[in-house]
């Protein structure tokens, strides 16, 4: 049977597709692309906000309107986080929660046995252990994403995801070496450790961050380590220290920050202040050459004035991050924000968006046009739409260059000679690594 999968939200949920895949390529099943008719869509939502809700809504339903013959599942955060989606969405034949996703093809076998409605929804627990499939390659892509953490335990104002996604659970190193080696072996030059709140791997299983990056370095065959979204905490200097260490290690840090002022810090219940955020990037890049750090910033949060906007505003502009993801507050019922009673209008919060993304552009083009003239190391990846060769450089600078097969896949250096459309534009000088 043909089974085609669509992915929403962060690079765990890329992941856990990736296992699903292979799950169900070991038991004969065959993975296409959506766009051709499968036999079975399998919907991997996610909840962050609103509009991934509204999305995996319209998955669903679309596939299932444009199929009607076919099997649609619906999987991943938003059934685990609102189960009574089951009663909304009845175009969705099988309905699993994240927790459930190594039982795809339990269900799927219930499901064609006895021609009935499979719901498998289990509550995560706080004494539960890191668990799922492990991966051996990442379809289509030169990176891949590895899982090494599940679960937050913070529970920011704003933020549905420790209800989605349980406590923190840690992959145990040697599961993880196992992994690495596996994904080694696979020929993937670049692995990015990945997780729901990354910087606190570890603190369930007595080790760290710094365990899994030297691990992940200790391969040969990996060129290049990165890491996924980090939250501020546990970031300290020893860790710092300890990381720059790793030569194989990415200089880019994606580290959320969500707002430049203090008031509406404390409100989400974030556990820094603007002062020690700004320590950290100062940290960072002294330490890490050409470091890259790019992040995550809400605006119309519940109750932010004018003044405080400006605030965070002010803040963005002083750090001078090299890309910002800005994005407007989403009421998420089952959180402390949604019951807040000064809520930003919808206008408001468009207009904040605005500016805020005007602004982030500015300071990301500033930052792609100092690299003209710059020798870089590109990870090629793909062929580009337009017929150019498309990769990143170690602190994620995306580059284009001239398009041969035979340079797929690896690291060339890249003299940058312009920057066209949030791409630096340049000429290969020689190959780097084979």
């Amino acid at each position: 049977m043909k089974v085609a999968f669509y992915t929403l939200g962060c690079k765990v949920n890329q992941y856990e597709t990736q296992a699903m895949m292979e799950n169900l390529e070991k038991n004969g099943y065959k993975i296409v692309d959506t766009n051709d008719n499968a036999d079975i869509y399998v919907v991997n939502s996610c909840t962050v906000t609103a509009e991934s809700d509204r999305k995996t809504r319209q998955a669903v339903r679309r596939f299932k309107r444009n199929h009607p013959q076919s099997v649609v599942v619906l999987t991943g955060c938003l059934p685990q986080a609102f189960p009574k989606i089951v009663d909304e969405l009845k175009q969705a034949d099988i309905v699993l929660g994240n927790k459930s996703n190594d039982d795809l093809i339990f269900s799927l076998d219930n499901y064609y046995e006895n021609k009935k409605r499979q719901i498998n929804i289990i509550v995560h627990e706080n004494a539960d252990k890191f668990t799922g499939s492990k991966i051996s390659g990442f379809r289509t892509r030169t990176r891949a994403n590895i899982k090494i953490e599940d679960g937050c335990n913070r529970f920011c104002a704003y933020c549905i995801i420790p209800y989605s996604r349980g406590r923190v659970r840690s992959k145990p190193l040697e599961e993880l070496k196992e992994e690495l080696k596996d994904i080694a072996q696979a020929g993937f030059s670049e692995c990015v450790l990945v997780g729901i709140n990354l910087s606190a791997y570890g603190s369930d299983i007595d080790c760290s961050l710094c365990d899994a990056v030297e691990l992940a370095c200790s391969f040969e065959q990996i060129k290049r380590v990165r890491l996924g979204s980090l939250e501020p905490d546990h970031i300290t200097k020893k860790v710092i220290e300890r990381l720059s260490k790793q030569e194989k290690l990415c200089p880019h840090f994606h580290i959320s920050l969500q707002s430049g002022c203090d008031s509406t810090l404390e409100r989400m219940n974030r556990h820094y202040t603007s002062a020690e955020y700004d320590e950290l990037c100062n940290n960072l890049r002294n330490t890490f050459k050409d470091a890259a750090i790019s992040t995550d910033v809400m605006v119309g949060f519940p109750a932010e004035t004018d003044e405080e906007f400006e605030e965070s505003m002010a803040f963005v502009e002083k750090i001078g991050f090299e890309k910002i993801h800005v994005f407007p507050y989403s009421q998420r019922e089952g959180t402390k924000a949604a019951k807040m009673k000064e809520q930003i209008t919808k206008a408001i919060k468009s207009e904040r968006s605005k500016r805020m993304t005007e602004t982030a552009q500015r300071i990301r083009n500033e930052f792609l046009k100092n690299q003209v003239g710059k020798t870089l190391s590109v990870l090629i990846e793909e062929k580009a739409n337009d017929g150019f060769a498309q990769g990143y450089t170690a602190n994620y600078t995306p580059v284009k260059t001239s398009y041969s097969e035979e340079i797929q896949h690896q690291i060339l250096d890249v003299k940058i000679k312009e920057v066209k459309d949030d791409f630096c534009i340049g000429e290969i000088v020689e190959i780097a690594d084979k």
